[in-house]
């Protein structure tokens, strides 16, 4: 099986540039469903994920062709309107081909999603706010099925900031009959770009990356060329790298005011942080300080680099708390972190890192996209050799992380590995 290989204690030097945005870009071509014509999709990250989804618009009719980082999505007329559960169950962000699919074509049917195992995340918001517009909304054993003559706009407050849920509102209600307003809409990055493309296709949209957005109906959109917006869950990523290192890395391709709390959270940790325009320079202290974590809905601290910060933590001198407040299963690293040495307890949604210890290399598994990243980096700093299983978690985020660390001085290779007997 495939691992990646990790031999710690080097200071990662150079410069990075992060790709388009993962949870940007499987929304925006999701988007291109809305209107019949060619729209094109630059900075699209080279990732598994994004494959799926190509795989998914193609089973419903899509052309699809990459040309290095920009997608091509030729949508017809016809458009088929039920996605595939072989394919929809590798990827949770598949569900927004509901709010498309039900605004052009009046029907969808879509499997229930997979992706990652992070605990409840339950699509019912998506599905009340798609009957407030209208929608009737059946059940079937393995999909959800929404059928519509016709949307109309609502007033829909969603009762937590759904990213997902959000997104799927707001491309169902750009050809709905009048006016929708979103309140408690999710404020992320994503959603302020994802609004970006549906407008340069002819929607009315305004608020987006505020709580509310307003939605004014349109009768129809139109092909469109939009980029996508950086990656800063891969930016914080390797700016943690840089951190825990004690490296001094640049990272282009990203907007710095995207990711202000855990830039914060870096400096108050000890880190030296320059910001540029689309850049940031990160430099590692010798020794990071304890410093405290708690997740929120944007622009709050991302739990998708929550993992990231344990590791640096477990280097810091003093105890962090980390406090989980998004995802109930975000913590599936912590067992594996505990085998290369962090001394971490969980005390119900809050992680208790006591740092300053001397990792050691061994054979760990990546149980999300995420916490595989994290264990990468727990290797670059551990003393001998470190295994991390299930690399395809990681794939499904991270285009070449591997070569990527290596570029910038990392002893880390993808590889195949044959584990020692009764090794999982």
């Amino acid at each position: 099986m495939d691992a990646f290989v990790v031999h710690g204690g080097r200071a990662l030097s150079g410069t990075v540039r992060v790709s388009g945005a993962k949870n940007s870009a499987l929304k925006l071509v999701a988007a291109a469903l809305l209107a019949e014509g060619r729209t094109i999709v630059r900075n699209v990250p080279d990732i598994v994920d994004i494959r799926v989804m190509g795989d998914v618009l193609a089973h419903l009719g899509v052309g699809w062709q990459r040309r290095g980082d920009a997608v091509t999505l030729d949508v017809p007329a016809d458009l088929g309107t039920e996605t595939p559960a072989h394919l929809v169950k590798q990827l949770r962000a598949s569900i927004v081909v509901l709010g498309p699919l039900l605004a052009r074509c009046g029907r969808a049917r879509v499997a229930m999603p997979g992706g990652c195992n992070l605990g409840s995340r339950n699509i019912d918001m998506h599905l009340s706010g798609l009957a407030s517009l209208g929608a009737r909304i059946t059940y079937g054993p393995d999909y959800v099925e929404a059928v519509t003559p016709q949307l109309e706009g609502a007033d829909l407050e969603l009762p937590y900031a759904s990213v997902g849920a959000t997104e799927n509102l707001l491309m169902a209600a750009v050809t709905a009959r009048g006016t929708t307003r979103i309140s408690n809409a999710a404020r992320e990055p994503e959603i302020a770009d994802l609004a970006g493309l549906l407008n340069a296709m002819g929607a009315g949209i305004s608020g987006a990356g505020t709580s509310e957005v307003v939605v004014r109906g349109v009768e129809a959109l139109q092909p469109a060329v939009h980029e996508v917006v950086g990656d800063r869950i891969e930016a914080g990523t390797f700016a943690v790298a840089a951190a825990v290192t004690g490296g001094d890395v640049k990272i282009e391709g990203v907007s710095p005011a995207h990711l202000r709390i855990p830039l914060g959270k870096l400096r108050a940790a000890g880190a030296e942080v320059d910001e540029g325009e689309g850049c940031l320079v990160v430099r590692g202290p010798a020794r990071p300080r304890a410093v405290d974590v708690v997740t929120l809905p944007y622009p709050g601290f991302p739990t998708d680099l929550q993992p990231q910060f344990l590791v640096l933590l477990s280097q810091a001198a003093g105890t962090s708390m980390v406090t989980e407040n998004v995802f109930d299963g975000r913590f599936s690293i912590v067992e594996h972190l505990q085998r290369l040495g962090v001394d971490l307890r969980i005390e119900g949604h809050h992680a208790i890192v006591r740092g300053a210890r001397q990792l050691e290399g061994t054979t760990v598994q990546a149980t999300d996209l995420r916490a595989g990243a994290a264990l990468v980096l727990a290797g670059l700093v551990a003393s001998g050799e470190t295994v991390v299983t299930a690399p395809e978690h990681v794939d499904r985020g991270y285009a070449d992380f591997a070569g990527r660390l290596a570029a910038l001085g990392a002893d880390v290779s993808r590889r195949a590995y044959a584990p020692a007997a009764g090794v999982a």
